[in-house]
C-alpha cells in the first residue's frame, strides 16, 4: 500500500494549497484594505474571486479530466496556482490583483474536485476512505501553518499583503514538479480509454507487486453503465473428487469453478426461492426494512458490511489459488491475446502463443489463462471479428456439464467471476449466456466441516466446507450488444479501446443509478455548506475573546489583528489531531456511522451555544462553555462532516461519468459556500447569532435524516460493486414505487 499512500499525500499538496491561500488572504486582506484603500464591496470582490474561479472552473473541469484525464488537469492546476502567485505578488493594483486571485480560483476548483477523485481511482478499497481524509488534512494544515506565517509577519514593522500572497508560488513549485515528475495516470481512466499496458504498469507500481490482474479485471468489468444486474445467492464448496479422470457429472443448477492447478474445483448452487434483495431482506438487521421513507439501497449496503469476512484480506479464503485475468503466460498455459492478428491466425487454423511485445491489444483476455487439453485438436474456429476475445467450448474452464466460472479476488471479502451458462432451451433456443458476476462471502457463516444446512431450494452435502456468498450478476461491461449479434463461439469481450468514445456521457446521467447516487452526493454536499462551520468559524474569535484570550494575548504585547491571527492559528490547529482520527476510524467504523454519530454532537453543541447566548450565569461559565462548545463542534465537523461528502462523492459513480458527476457536485458545493458567505453578515445584522445557529442546528438534524435515510455505507468495496448496487438498488426502489 506504500505506492498509493505516497502517490495519496503528494496529490493532496493541491488541498494544502487551498487551504494555504484561505487562511492567507484573511489576513492579508487586512493590510490590502490599509495599502490600496478598498471600499468594502471591493473589499469583499477581492475574497470572493477564488470562490467565484472554483465555481466557474468546476462546470467544465469534470467533462474536461473524463476526456483528457486526471493527472494533466492536477499538472494544469498546480501552474494555475503557480502563475496567481506572481501575479498577487506584483499586482500594483486592485484589478490585476482580482486577476491573480481568479487565477488562483481556478486552480483550487480543479485541486478540490480533482483530488478526491483521483486517491479514490488509484486507492485499494479497504485504505480509501483513509487516503481520502487526507486531503482535509492537508487543508487545515496548510491554514495552520499559514496563519503562523501571517502572525509572524504581522509581528513586522511593515507587513507585506504581496509576499504574504505571493509566497503561494514556493510550495506550487513543489506540487508542479510532483504532478509533472512522480503523480502517475489514473488507471481507471487509462483502462476507460483503453490503455490497458500503461494501467496495468501503473497499479503494479501503486501495489507494489507484478499480479495486479484481479484488478485489471475489476477496472475493465467498471467500464459498464447501467445494464440488468440481479442479486442471487449460491451455495458454494468443493466440488467431487474426479475418479480416473472422467469430467463430473453437474446438475444444470449448479455452477462449476475451475481453478488453475489440476484437481482444484468449486461447485456453486444457487439458493432458489429468494427474492432480488434476498440479502437485504434476510441480513439487513442494521437498519429496519420497515422505517418509512427508508432507501432500499441503505439497508441492501448494510447487509453487506454486517457479514464482511473477519480478516478482511485482499486475496478471499474462497478463491485462494486462483489466476489472474490478465496473467503472465506460463509454458503450461494456453492464453489468447487481444490481438486482432492472432484472432485472424486462429480463423486460418494457427494457435495463439503467448508472447510478441508489449502493447496495449497484446494483454491476455480477461477469462484468465486456461490449461491446454487433448481436445485442441478438435477447437472451434471463432465467428467474430476485429478485437474480440473468444474463449473456446474445449477449454478446462468449459468442460462439463454444468456452467463455466473463473473468478479472482478483488478486495473487500469481494470475487470477481464470469460463467458461460448458455445450453438450449426445450424450445430450441439458447439460454443463458455469458454473465459477469461479483461474489460477497456473505450469508451463513461457512467453512465448517461436517454438518449438514439446510437452506431454501439447496442443501449442502455432509462432509464438506462450504461457503454462502451473495452475487450481483449482471452482463459484462466488455460483451456488448454488437458482439452479441456477431454470434461468438462461447464468450467474447470487445476491447476496451472500442467502447472509449461510444455514447455521450451525458445520456448516462439518465441512468437509474447514475440519478440515484447524484441524489445522494448533491444532498450531503448541499446540506453540509449549511450545517453551519462557516458560521462558527467566524464566531469563534468573539468567543475567544469573551473567554478572556484576547486580554491574555495583549498582556503579552501582541496587537488585537495579531492575536486573532494566533488564535485562529491555534483553531486550526485543534483539527489536525481530529482529523488523524477521522483517518484512522473511515475504513473500521465507516463513513455513515461517523455522520450519524457526530451530527447529534454537532446539533447538542448548537443548541448549548443558543441556551447560553441567551441565559448568563456568570462571565467565565458562560466563556468556558461557549469555548468549550465552539471547540467540539469544530473537532467533531472536521472528523466526519467535512472530509466525507467528498469522500462519498468520489466513490458512488461510475468511471466514464466520473469527472462529470464530481463536477455537477462540486458545482453544488461551491454555489453553497458562496451563498453562505454572502448571506452571514446580512444574517447576523438581521436575526443574530441565536436566529443563524438556530438555522444551524435545524439542518443538522435535517442532515441526520437524510444520511440515515439515504446514505449508505461503502466502506471497504471496491468502486465498481458500489455503482453497481447503486444500479440495482434504483431499480428495485423503481419497481417497489410503481407496486405502490
Amino acid at each position: 500500500m506504500k505506492g498509493a499512500a505516497l502517490v495519496a499525500i503528494a496529490a493532496c499538496i493541491g488541498n494544502f494549497l487551498q487551504g494555504w491561500d484561505n487562511a492567507t488572504i484573511a489576513g492579508a486582506i487586512i493590510y490590502v484594505n490599509k495599502d490600496l484603500k478598498l471600499q468594502a464591496s471591493v473589499e469583499g470582490l477581492v475574497v470572493a474571486m477564488s470562490l467565484i474561479g472554483a465555481a466557474a472552473i468546476t462546470t467544465c473541469s469534470g467533462p474536461i479530466s473524463d476526456w483528457l484525464g486526471r493527472r494533466p488537469m492536477l499538472i494544469i492546476s498546480s501552474i494555475l496556482y503557480f502563475v496567481s502567485g506572481l501575479v498577487m505578488f506584483w499586482s500594483p493594483n486592485v484589478y490585476v490583483l482580482c486577476i491573480g486571485r481568479l487565477l488562483d480560483g481556478f486552480g483550487i476548483g480543479l485541486a478540490v474536485t480533482l483530488v478526491p477523485v483521483y486517491i479514490s481511482e488509484t486507492a485499494p478499497s479497504d485504505i480509501r476512505g483513509m487516503l481520502n481524509t487526507l486531503p482535509q488534512f492537508a487543508g487545515s494544515g496548510g491554514m495552520f501553518l499559514s496563519y503562523c506565517m501571517i502572525f509572524g509577519m504581522s509581528l513586522t514593522a511593515s507587513p507585506s499583503w504581496r509576499l504574504m500572497l505571493g509566497i503561494l508560488s514556493i510550495p506550487s513549485l513543489l506540487y508542479f514538479a510532483l504532478t509533472v515528475f512522480y503523480l502517475p495516470e489514473s488507471p481507471r481512466w487509462l483502462v476507460s480509454k483503453g490503455k490497458m499496458l500503461e494501467a496495468k504498469r501503473v497499479l503494479q507500481r501503486l501495489r507494489g507487486r507484478e499480479d495486479v490482474s484481479g484488478e485489471m479485471a475489476l477496472l475493465a468489468e467498471g467500464l459498464g453503465i447501467g445494464g440488468e444486474t440481479s442479486i442471487e445467492e449460491y451455495i458454494i464448496g468443493p466440488a467431487d473428487e474426479l475418479a480416473n479422470g472422467q469430467e463430473p457429472t453437474v446438475d444444470k443448477d449448479k455452477i462449476k469453478l475451475y481453478g488453475p492447478e489440476e484437481g482444484l474445483s468449486w461447485v456453486a448452487k444457487p439458493v432458489t426461492g429468494q427474492s432480488s434483495l434476498a440479502l437485504a431482506s434476510r441480513h439487513g438487521s442494521m437498519v429496519s426494512q420497515g422505517v418509512p421513507l427508508m432507501d432500499p439501497l441503505v439497508t441492501l449496503f448494510g447487509s453487506v458490511h454486517e457479514k464482511l469476512p473477519e480478516t478482511g484480506s485482499m486475496r478471499s479464503m474462497l478463491f485462494p489459488n486462483f489466476g489472474s485475468m490478465f496473467s503472465t503466460a506460463e509454458p503450461h498455459f494456453r492464453t489468447e491475446q487481444w490481438d486482432e492478428e492472432s484472432v485472424q491466425r486462429e480463423g486460418e487454423g494457427y494457435t495463439s502463443e503467448a508472447g510478441g511485445g508489449d502493447s496495449d491489444d497484446n494483454l491476455q483476455s480477461p477469462l484468465i489463462s486456461r490449461q491446454t487439453t487433448s481436445m485442441e485438436k478438435d477447437m472451434a474456429h471463432p465467428t467474430s471479428h476485429g478485437s474480440v476475445l473468444s474463449m473456446r467450448r474445449h477449454s478446462s474452464l468449459m468442460q462439463g456439464a454444468g456452467d463455466a466460472v473463473d473468478g479472482t479476488g478483488i478486495g473487500g471479502g469481494w470475487q470477481l467471476a464470469w460463467k458461460w451458462s448458455e445450453r438450449e432451451g426445450e424450445d430450441g433456443k439458447k439460454e443463458g449466456g455469458f454473465k459477469r458476476i461479483y461474489l460477497h462471502q456473505g450469508g451463513v457463516p461457512g467453512s465448517r466441516r461436517g454438518s449438514v444446512v439446510s437452506l431454501p431450494g439447496g442443501d449442502v452435502p455432509e462432509e464438506s466446507e462450504y461457503i454462502q456468498a451473495a452475487a450481483l450478476v449482471s452482463q459484462p461491461a466488455l460483451y456488448s450488444k454488437e458482439l452479441m449479434d456477431q454470434h461468438p463461439v462461447g464468450p467474447a469481450m470487445v476491447h476496451p479501446s472500442q467502447t472509449a468514445t461510444k455514447a455521450p456521457i451525458w445520456t448516462a446521467l439518465l441512468e437509474p443509478g447514475v440519478k440515484h447516487a447524484l441524489f445522494v452526493g448533491i444532498g450531503i454536499q448541499l446540506l453540509q455548506q449549511f450545517a453551519g462551520i462557516n458560521g462558527v468559524l467566524y464566531y469563534t474569535p468573539q468567543i475567544l475573546e469573551k473567554a478572556g484570550v484576547s486580554v491574555l494575548l495583549a498582556n503579552l504585547g501582541l496587537s488585537t489583528t495579531s492575536a486573532s491571527f494566533l488564535i485562529s492559528a491555534f483553531t486550526n490547529f485543534l483539527m489536525l489531531p481530529c482529523i488523524g482520527v477521522a483517518m484512522r476510524l473511515m475504513d473500521i467504523a465507516g463513513r455513515r456511522t461517523l455522520l450519524l454519530t457526530t451530527i447529534p454532537v454537532l446539533i447538542l453543541s448548537l443548541i448549548v451555544l443558543i441556551i447560553f447566548e441567551l441565559v448568563t450565569v456568570s462571565s467565565v461559565v458562560n466563556a468556558a462553555i461557549l469555548t468549550a462548545c465552539v471547540i467540539i463542534f469544530i473537532c467533531c465537523f472536521v472528523s466526519a462532516y467535512g472530509p466525507i461528502p467528498n469522500i462519498l462523492c468520489s466513490e458512488i459513480f461510475p468511471t466514464r461519468v466520473r469527472g462529470l458527476c464530481i463536477a455537477i457536485c462540486a458545482m453544488v458545493y461551491w454555489i453553497g459556500d458562496i451563498i453562505v458567505t454572502y448571506t452571514l453578515p446580512v444574517m447576523l445584522s438581521s436575526i443574530g447569532l441565536v436566529g443563524i445557529f438556530g438555522i444551524y442546528a435545524v439542518v443538522c438534524a435535517i442532515s441526520w435524516i437524510f444520511v440515515f435515510l439515504k446514505v449508505p455505507e461503502t466502506k471497504g468495496m471496491p468502486l465498481e460493486v458500489i455503482t453497481e448496487f447503486f444500479a440495482v438498488g434504483a431499480r428495485q426502489a423503481a419497481a417497489a414505487a410503481k407496486k405502490e
